[in-house]
């Protein structure tokens, strides 16, 4: 039985802190993360509640209405008919795992009450529905099947250890997804296998690690770069923001080669 308490430092992955002034590297809000990793999915686990008020997890696959999910669920499935009972619901939307931990990745749980949309909403969300998940097309009319949308009232973002914020509903409702991180996979791979040592120069000038021994890019988003670095303390995690948001991914070469002319800059004037 281990003693460690979740905010022991060592009770997850250790991570060393920068050694110099990091350049304003501005980062996305909860909300803006909520939207976007939402935005990349259309399948959840849906928390329902049964008659005897005991918690019931279901895999759902959802469209989106605005932020709000739009369910479409038969009433000869449990969940269903917990809906139809009680309007209390929550989803869990996770970012697809591509580490050996699954715990260190992003997720997400918008949490609210269930309605049935009506007039123009409801073609509105059956419409979501349909365009997120396409063979819904084939049952969505059906007389056993109900259109539900949920009204979120609460958003809690986890980005892995140690990262973690909430977003009241209204901020989540104005927010928009991120047009970099779905698209930014391919930048990422060109970064790290051909611009090692720009993403190395970011790392000592720009992002606090001026010993940096090595530095790799893990993920873009409208607003900069994040990056791990290692240097002869161990592993730390940083960021470099972009000299101005990105509106497209067309905007992302452009913004890392203005990142590593900054950090080349930085440099040479710390040095004169």
């Amino acid at each position: 039985m281990g003693t460690l308490e979740h905010g022991d430092p060592s009770a997850g992955p250790a991570s060393v802190p920068p050694t110099a002034d990091v350049a304003t590297a501005p980062e996305a809000s909860a909300a803006e993360i909520a939207r976007t990793i939402m935005a990349g999915s259309t399948t959840a686990t849906l928390a329902s509640l049964t008659r005897d008020g005991d918690p019931w997890a279901s895999l759902v696959a959802y469209g989106l209405l605005g932020g709000a999910p739009v369910l479409c669920v038969s009433h000869l499935a449990e969940h269903g008919r917990n809906l139809a009972a009680d309007p209390r619901a929550s989803l869990c939307v996770a970012v697809p795992d591509r580490t050996e931990d699954p715990l260190a990745t992003g997720r997400v749980t918008v949490a609210g009450h269930v309605e049935i949309p009506t007039g123009e909403e409801f073609e509105a969300a059956r419409a979501a529905h349909i365009a997120a998940v396409p063979a819904a097309g084939t049952y969505i009319d059906y007389k056993d099947f109900t259109l539900w949308v949920l009204r979120v009232r609460r958003v809690r973002w986890v980005g892995g250890y140690g990262r973690m914020s909430s977003a009241t509903a209204a901020d989540y409702a104005a927010a928009a997804p991120d047009p970099i991180v779905p698209l930014a996979g391919p930048g990422i791979e060109h970064l790290n296998a051909d611009h090692a040592d720009s993403l190395l120069e970011m790392a000592r000038a720009l992002a606090g690690f001026p010993d940096a021994r090595s530095a790799v890019c893990t993920g873009a988003d409208r607003y900069g770069l994040d990056l791990v670095v290692s240097d002869d303390r161990g592993t730390g995690y940083t960021r470099v923001g972009y000299a101005k948001p990105l509106d497209s991914i067309d905007g992302l070469r452009a913004a890392t080669v203005e990142l590593a002319r900054r950090a080349r800059s930085t440099a040479a004037a710390k040095q004169s």
